[in-house]
């Protein structure tokens, strides 16, 4: 050791050779890291980096392999100025030791200090007129000197952080300073955010965006879709160096897009960097405490507490979330470990403590249940294998009605599908008969439930579970078309409610709507109209946003049809579209959404003559069909089928698409209703109007469809007088809309024009007109027979008729082309539904477009397309609309 060094004070002649304790300096510490080949300069950091030279501070703060070292050196090389370095080490927390380093890298820089400022002579301690004496001569330079300290967490020395400030501060314009860190320093940054003289580079913006990503992985050689850098990037959460190492080992591979899907982080170079630079560094009990909580997606210091069985969480997690550790902060007190060191953290877990996860999972659920959400709860007590307590957090907590909403990806329908059978409680078989039901297996789900009442009938004072249960025993009614069984799960729930706590209901909305629901349809299969619609307008209403989403577009689909039944076609097909927009608004899956929305569009679409639409429409609704259907259902999707093919003319078929295929312990009188109307206009169709009588005859007194029906197969048997004897039956006004009442007046304008009464045949087709047209019902009047077209063809030319009903058979047009080709023919005519689709594609509206202006689904309108294009024989958007064109369809 020098004498110089031995010295008292601070001088100008202390030797520059060495450091205050007598070891030679050591010249790596004063060099930037060389860059490897494969790193990517990001602009946007650079950026930052420049405009922190506008103020006296720029902190580059981030955890370890963040890339905050690298990025610094290529900016300082790239600066064109000369940039001081001094990489921090353990002995700078000596005063002496770190001012003497400081002061040798600025004049390695070249920085001219004066030569009276010298070097501490003490390792342990600075003279405060060196301080002064530096920071004053700093502040004499026309450029300021620009420092790099590196590492700077590796110095938590206070007296050190408030030595810097003090020269940062009185060397004013004079010095910039960056200090690159693991962890926040001890200068008090307060007062600089505040001035608003410094500039931070945290590690949210060191993270690497999925462009940078693709960038880094480029030059490592790879290309890889943007799905997968996408993928790879919220893996690592952008971190620089998780990102390298996997880059580094997918070179490896022949498939490296496969070899990053499946890439084992807890068998990796990245599990070694980061258990060596992050977890070894830390004590043995903060490695217990992250190793612990690695089982968790969140946390909070209790949580964590009650991992450990210790009580020293809360500061514990502090200084790892201040240290850049790893550990981020949530909001409210919660934390979560970065995604990848979690990953490796349970790797490493189940290697040191083999049997120990089980039980972490354990004491998770029942400290979550008590602090956390529910999905948290039930997922770390299936994760236990503790069946028992997860069946009954869920049952308790009143949220059966979510293995039916399925929503969100935290359902728990599939987890429960792990469940072992041992678990034998209520709650279990409760979970099980849901889960049964809500996969169509009626058999088992009732067995299941009526395990649960046995089990539930020697313990009376659990409301929640017997609210549960009524809600199961609605969706059986439903499913077995049992108004009995409804009314009374009905009235059960109505006496339990009072006993349930209110915010469990209130956080539960669907429990409630989905009975109402369940019913609403079962009233509706019995035709207890009114009823019916009470209990679905009830839950159509329901509050709770996409909680309730399955049952609100499910009761919105049973109003649709409760409108079409009582002839308000145009009503219930706002009703069937308000229904799919709210399953499209709500993401509800295909397999969770009610078939009756597009199974009403469809028999409205027959009741337009827009077959193909009708079509489409069934076979959408087939497309999405999950498994069997309830009655209600199975009767929407025959009363659609059936009167499709009965307008298109295939009477066997439509009489055995008529039966509903479902099996209900009562009838319905209205689907019973329809299957005799289609088979009895199925015979009329085929010439045995006897047939007909026969079928409808027995019962026409009190149901009108029957008797117009009736009425229709006496005048084509040649009776018109035995035809009006039936209608003087009706009342004068038939109660319902267009769809019940239209029929009744055209059948009378019959009876009156043969019986040779042609001024009130035209004034009963007029009024038959005037009430059809608001609905565009035209099935009506192309059902009604020869003897209604010549008083259609004498309306006048402008009566409004023609807008939206020509049933006038058209002369084909032809057409000679430019090039001497004959166009050919329209042999089929373009319905109304179709030039609706022609005005639009005139106006260049997109698929999308056409669809969401006409409230019908995409698919609707190409099947609208398709047919355009056969019928005026046109492969191309643009010839349709050139053809509809010269045919004067627009």
């Amino acid at each position: 050791m020098s004498a110089m060094a031995n010295q008292p004070g601070d001088g100008a002649g202390a030797d520059s050779r060495v450091d205050p304790r007598g070891d030679p300096f050591l010249g790596t510490r004063f060099v930037a890291p060389v860059r490897p080949a494969t790193f990517l300069r990001r602009e946007r950091l650079v950026e930052r980096l420049d405009q922190g030279l506008t103020t006296p501070l720029t902190l580059v703060d981030g955890p370890a392999g963040a890339g905050k070292t690298l990025l610094v050196a290529d900016w300082a090389e790239r600066l064109g100025r000369p940039v001081a370095w001094l990489t921090a080490e353990a002995a700078d927390q000596a005063p002496g030791v770190f001012w003497a380093y400081l002061l040798q890298a600025l004049r390695a820089a070249g920085t001219r200090l004066s030569p009276g400022i010298g070097s501490p002579a003490h390792a342990g301690s600075v003279d405060q007129t060196l301080l002064a004496r530096l920071a004053a001569d700093l502040g004499d330079m026309a450029a300021p000197a620009i420092l790099v300290l590196d590492e700077f967490e590796r110095v938590p020395a206070l007296e050190v952080a408030e030595q810097l400030e003090f020269v940062l501060h009185h060397a004013g314009r004079g010095m910039r300073l960056i200090l690159v860190t693991r962890s926040e320093p001890l200068l008090p940054l307060h007062r600089y955010r505040a001035a608003g003289t410094v500039t931070e580079i945290r590690g949210a913006e060191l993270a690497f965006t999925p462009a940078e990503a693709a960038g880094l992985l480029d030059v490592h050689g790879m290309r890889l879709s943007e799905d997968a850098v996408s993928a790879l990037v919220h893996r690592t959460q952008g971190w620089a160096a998780g990102l390298r190492l996997c880059a580094l080992a997918a070179q490896r591979s022949a498939d490296p897009e496969r070899c990053l899907k499946e890439f084992e982080a807890g068998q990796s170079t990245v599990a070694d960097y980061l258990l060596a630079e992050v977890l070894k560094r830390q004590p043995a009990e903060t490695q217990d405490l992250l190793l612990r909580v690695s089982v968790v997606e969140r946390f909070r210091p209790a949580l964590a507490d009650a991992l450990t069985g210790r009580t020293d969480a809360e500061a514990v997690l502090a200084r790892l979330h201040h240290e850049n550790a790893f550990v981020e902060p949530l909001g409210h007190d919660w934390y979560r470990l970065h995604p990848l060191f979690a990953e490796i953290l349970r790797a490493h877990l189940r290697v040191r403590h083999p049997r120990s996860e089980t039980e972490l999972h354990r004491r998770a659920a029942r400290w979550l249940a008590h602090g956390g959400s529910l999905a948290e709860t039930l997922a770390h007590g299936s994760a236990a294998g503790d069946w028992e307590f997860t069946s009954r957090a869920l049952v308790d907590d009143l949220a059966i009605g979510r293995l039916f909403t399925a929503l969100r990806s935290d359902c728990p329908a599939e987890l429960f599908a792990r469940m072992t059978p041992e678990a034998d409680g209520p709650a279990a078989s409760i979970v099980r008969a849901a889960r049964a039901l809500a996969d169509d297996d009626l058999e088992h789900g009732i067995l299941h439930l009526r395990r649960a009442q046995q089990l539930l009938s020697e313990d009376t004072a659990d409301p929640v579970a017997r609210l549960s249960c009524a809600l199961l025993e609605a969706l059986v009614a439903r499913r077995t078309g049992s108004p009995g069984r409804a009314e009374w799960a009905a009235s059960v729930a109505r006496d339990l409610q009072d006993a349930v706590p209110a915010e469990r209901l209130d956080r539960h909305p669907e429990l409630l709507a989905l009975l109402l629901t369940h019913l609403g349809s079962t009233r509706l299969w019995s035709g207890h109209s009114d009823a019916a619609r009470a209990a679905l307008t009830e839950a159509a209403g329901s509050a709770g946003g996409a909680a309730t989403a399955v049952p609100r577009q499910d009761a919105l689909g049973h109003l649709a049809l409760l409108d079409y039944l009582d002839g308000w076609i145009a009503r219930a097909e706002r009703r069937a579209h308000a229904a799919l927009r709210e399953a499209e608004r709500y993401g509800v899956p295909a397999h969770a959404r009610s078939g009756i929305g597009r199974l009403v569009l469809a028999t409205v679409a027959v009741d337009r003559d827009e077959l193909d639409a009708a079509q489409a429409l069934i076979d959408e609704a087939d497309a999405a069909r999950k498994g069997a259907d309830d009655p209600v259902t199975a009767a929407g999707r025959a009363l659609a089928a059936s009167r499709l093919l009965l307008a298109r003319g295939s009477t066997q078929a439509a009489v055995a698409a008529a039966e509903p295929h479902a099996t209900a312990v009562v009838a319905s009188p209205w689907a019973e209703d329809r299957t005799v109307l289609v088979t009895a206009a199925a015979r009329l169709a085929e010439g045995d109007a006897e047939a007909a009588v026969k079928l409808l005859e027995p019962a026409m007194d009190h149901r009108p469809a029957w008797t117009v029906e009736a009425a229709r197969a006496r005048l084509a048997a040649g009776d018109v007088d035995e035809a009006h004897n039936i209608l003087d039956g009706l009342p004068a006004t038939v109660p319902g809309g267009p769809a019940l009442t239209v029929p009744v007046t055209l059948v009378r304008a019959e009876v009156a024009d043969r019986a040779g009464d042609p001024a009130t045949a035209r004034r009963l087709v007029a009024r038959a007109l005037a009430d059809a047209r608001r609905d565009r019902l035209r099935r009506p009047f192309l059902d009604a027979g020869p003897w209604i077209r010549p008083l259609l063809a004498a309306a006048p030319a402008d009566e409004p008729v023609r807008d939206w009903l020509d049933t006038r058979p058209r002369t084909p047009v032809r057409r000679v082309r430019e090039d001497d080709g004959e166009l050919p023919p329209v042999v089929e005519e373009v319905s109304p539904r179709e030039r609706d689709v022609l005005r639009r594609l005139a106006l260049l509206m997109s698929t999308e477009e056409i669809a969401a202006d006409l409230y019908v689904s995409v698919n609707t309108v190409k099947t609208h397309l398709k047919s355009i294009y056969r019928k005026l024989s046109v492969n191309r958007r643009g010839d349709a609309v050139r053809r509809a064109r010269e045919l004067r369809l627009l």
